[in-house]
C-alpha cells in the first residue's frame, strides 16, 4: 500500500459532512459530522470490531473554576493486509459542568463526546480531514497568501496611507472618492506613487 494512500483518499471532507462554525471560540471554523468518520473508516478497513476498533485507555474529569471538562484517552486498531495495526493514540475533551448564560449546564453526554472528539483525533492522524485541518491550523511557518490587485488593503496600510496624507497637508477627502479602508492594492500602490512625487513640494 502506498504511504499516502489512505490520507489522499480521506483527506477531502464531501460538503455534506461539512459544518460552518458560527459564535464562540472556534467562529469561522468548520465542524466535521463524526458519521463521516465512522463511515469511511468501515469503507477502508471494514465493519466495526472486524476491521477496526478502538479502547478506552482512560477516562477523568478535571475542574476549571466553576466548571468540569471531561477527558478520554482511546487507542484506535485498523486492520490492514490482515494485520492489526499498532494503538493510533486519541484524546478528546467535552464539557461536563458549563456556565452558560441561563445558568450551570450539566452534561449526562460529557463522556460520550469526548470519545467522539478521541476518535477523530486518532482518525486525523491517518489523513481523515487533513485539508479542514490543513486550513484551520495554519502556523506561523506557512507562506501568506499571494496577494491580488483586487484585494482590499489591510487596516495598517490604511492607517499609514492617511497618516502620508495629512502629512502632506492633502484633504483626505479630496484625495480618495472611497473610505480609505476600501482601497484596492492596485490602487493603494497608485497613490502612494502620487504622494512620493509631492515629497519635495
Amino acid at each position: 500500500m502506498d504511504n499516502l494512500e489512505i490520507y489522499n483518499k480521506y483527506r477531502e471532507v464531501p460538503a455534506e459532512a461539512k459544518k460552518r462554525i458560527s459564535g464562540g471560540r472556534m467562529n469561522g471554523k468548520t465542524d466535521i459530522n463524526p458519521m463521516w468518520r465512522l463511515k469511511s473508516l468501515t469503507e477502508q478497513f471494514g465493519p466495526c470490531g472486524i476491521g477496526w476498533y478502538y479502547k478506552v485507555i482512560n477516562k477523568w474529569i478535571e475542574p476549571y473554576g466553576d466548571e468540569i471538562a471531561a477527558f478520554v484517552d482511546i487507542e484506535l486498531y485498523v486492520k490492514v493486509d490482515g494485520e492489526w495495526s499498532a494503538p493510533i493514540a486519541g484524546t478528546g475533551g467535552s464539557m461536563f459542568v458549563a456556565k452558560e448564560k441561563s445558568g450551570i449546564h450539566v452534561s449526562d453526554e460529557c463522556y460520550k463526546m469526548a470519545t467522539t472528539d478521541a476518535i477523530s483525533v486518532a482518525c486525523k492522524q491517518l489523513g481523515f480531514g487533513a485539508d479542514v485541518y490543513w486550513e484551520a491550523d495554519k502556523s506561523k511557518y506557512d507562506a501568506e497568501p499571494a496577494i491580488k490587485d483586487e484585494d482590499t488593503i489591510k487596516q495598517k496600510d490604511a492607517d499609514v496611507l492617511t497618516a502620508l496624507v495629512k502629512r502632506k497637508g492633502l484633504d483626505i477627502a479630496k484625495v480618495f472618492n472611497v473610505p480609505v479602508e476600501q482601497l484596492t492594492v492596485k490602487q493603494y500602490v497608485e497613490v502612494v506613487k502620487q504622494l512620493e512625487k509631492l515629497r519635495d513640494k
